[in-house]
């Protein structure tokens, strides 16, 4: 994705929610028969206050540069929620500028090689026995204690070519072991990784890795032409398989490095206060 965005992806959005709308979602009266399910291009133009030609060239992928003012009246047409407000954003306009950039020969933005500093690598040692890890900016695991090898898999061991999250979720029948309610987990998980890489996904090593998935993932194959995004970052509870505990509770925290805000620590607590183990 160059800094004016990708309007194709755009187009696909707003396509793919417009379809999930029905008139009474949204207040309009039903009309005559449809053919096709979700509302119309008018329909939509019309709750957006926009012109139909305008919003058909947003949907055609046009290389047009919506407003904030324009999107913010897409988003509440076609009710999106933050996560897919904050992903409508990013398809409109790109990735935002940072010092660390610098332009490749194909004239896309080449991020600098990851590197975890020694101090963030030194925590999540020291966050032993608690389960934790660090993800880059594709999620490949850049470091992970004890516990958390123990618990997920033993990312060390692995080629470095084979320590990416997403690809152990979809592709290693260990998580299905891990992962108690792999399918929710799964979908989740490729939904913020879709929001989280949204602004690098022309970048070689993004566009390979979501290649891969779509060949050897059924499940990818099938959810990821829906765009479908989830918020990143904050806490929750997961109930995963620890191959010794059994069923285990988790509490878990997301963090991100500010000296490197595209790498992000996780960590996970084992919950005591009476929740099922």
């Amino acid at each position: 994705m160059g800094p004016d965005g990708d309007p194709a992806a755009l187009g696909e959005l707003l396509r793919s929610r417009r379809a999930r709308l029905t008139p009474a979602a949204v207040g309009l009266p039903p009309g005559a028969r449809r053919r096709t399910p979700g509302l119309r291009r008018e329909e939509v133009a019309l709750l957006a206050n926009l012109s139909p030609t305008y919003y058909a060239f947003l949907e055609q992928g046009r290389p047009v540069r919506p407003s904030p003012q324009v999107l913010d009246a897409l988003a509440a047409a076609l009710r999106l929620d933050g996560a897919e407000r904050q992903y409508l954003d990013v398809l409109a306009y790109g990735r935002p500028g940072h010092a660390g950039s610098r332009t490749a020969p194909d004239g896309h933005s080449a991020p600098p090689t990851e590197v975890i500093a020694a101090g963030v690598a030194d925590l999540v040692r020291r966050l032993d026995p608690h389960p934790t890890f660090v993800k880059g900016r594709r999620w490949d695991v850049l470091a992970a204690n004890v516990a958390a090898r123990e618990l997920f898999t033993d990312w060390e061991v692995r080629l470095p070519a084979d320590r990416n999250l997403v690809r152990w979720m979809f592709t290693d029948d260990q998580a299905r072991r891990v992962y108690l309610d792999w399918e929710h987990e799964a979908r989740a998980m490729l939904g913020r990784f879709r929001l989280a890489t949204a602004a690098y996904t022309n970048e070689p090593s993004v566009a390979a890795l979501v290649a891969e998935l779509l060949r050897d993932s059924v499940h990818v194959r099938r959810w990821w032409p829906n765009h479908d995004v989830v918020s990143i970052g904050g806490s929750g509870v997961k109930r995963l398989r620890h191959p010794r505990l059994g069923p285990v509770d988790y509490a878990h925290v997301v963090l991100s490095v500010t000296d490197h805000p595209e790498q992000t620590l996780v960590t996970y607590t084992a919950r005591t206060d009476g929740l099922s183990a």
